[in-house]
């Protein structure tokens, strides 16, 4: 019995089959006390297999997506920050958008909440099942820039390109070159209708055509983000002001 049992870890190991070959000899045990049927027997063991896979899917979906923290609804303050409800955030948990490229716009001032609804909805995004990045829109910009000579950022730049979303943070906190700006309008192009984004920034549309320094490039991002978007204008206090840590 030893033999054979060694014999069938052995396959399941040579098929790549880790869950089930873990789970093995627990639930043969399982199954003469259970006197489970051969089809029983083999459908729980496929299941365990899948529910490892799975399992291993997400934590590396997670970790490509690169989010800075890991945020989620149930964290978020809706009695502190009431420019968005909570009922308009639940709305977007189900992803329909998703499928529908469509994407989402978090604006106002620093502290308010922005990023952390980006993260929040981009982590259920990925314990859904999509492929999701997150990355700020300096990043975005130099790993264009540099993709063509250093390996890391051409792989980190396949994978946003591959992604269902993308999570652009924190755009407008720096003033971009013209060059840069048109390489901004490339990726947008190539999202548009394709994948969705979302974008934060403490900038109002207004204001976007002065930190990309060109109004027809402006017109032309903007032009295809707003396209099939959501909007939410957000305001109120510093939650890290009203929230801080004090030494005394």
């Amino acid at each position: 019995m030893n033999a054979q049992l060694q014999e069938v870890k052995s396959m399941l190991g040579q098929l790549r089959l880790s869950g089930a070959r873990e789970q093995l000899e627990e639930l043969l045990a399982t199954a003469l006390k259970e006197e489970f049927t051969l089809l029983e027997f083999t459908r729980r063991l496929l299941s365990q297999e899948v529910e490892v896979r799975n399992a291993n899917s997400l934590q590396r979906r997670m970790k490509q997506a690169r989010f800075p923290e890991y945020k989620t609804i149930d964290e978020f303050d809706f009695g502190f920050q009431q420019s968005v409800s909570k009922h308009q955030i639940l709305q977007l948990m189900d992803m329909c958008w998703i499928e529908k490229a469509y994407n989402l716009f978090f604006l106002g001032p620093s502290s308010i909440g922005k990023t952390h609804l980006s993260i929040s909805l981009g982590v259920r995004a990925v314990e859904l099942g999509y492929h999701v990045s997150f990355v700020t829109l300096d990043e975005l910009i130099d790993i264009s820039k540099t993709e063509a000579v250093v390996v890391r950022n051409k792989r980190w730049l396949k994978h946003i390109m591959n992604s269902n979303l993308v999570i652009i943070d924190v755009v407008g906190f720096l003033p971009v070159s013209r060059q840069e700006a048109n390489m901004f309008y490339q990726l947008v192009s190539h999202f548009y209708q394709n994948t969705s984004v979302i974008i934060t920034s403490n900038k109002g549309f207004e204001e976007w055509a002065e930190f990309l320094g060109d109004t027809t490039i402006t017109t032309a991002i903007l032009d295809r983000l707003i396209h099939n978007s959501e909007i939410f204008n957000m305001s109120g206090d510093s939650y890290r002001v009203s929230h801080r840590n004090t030494i005394l």
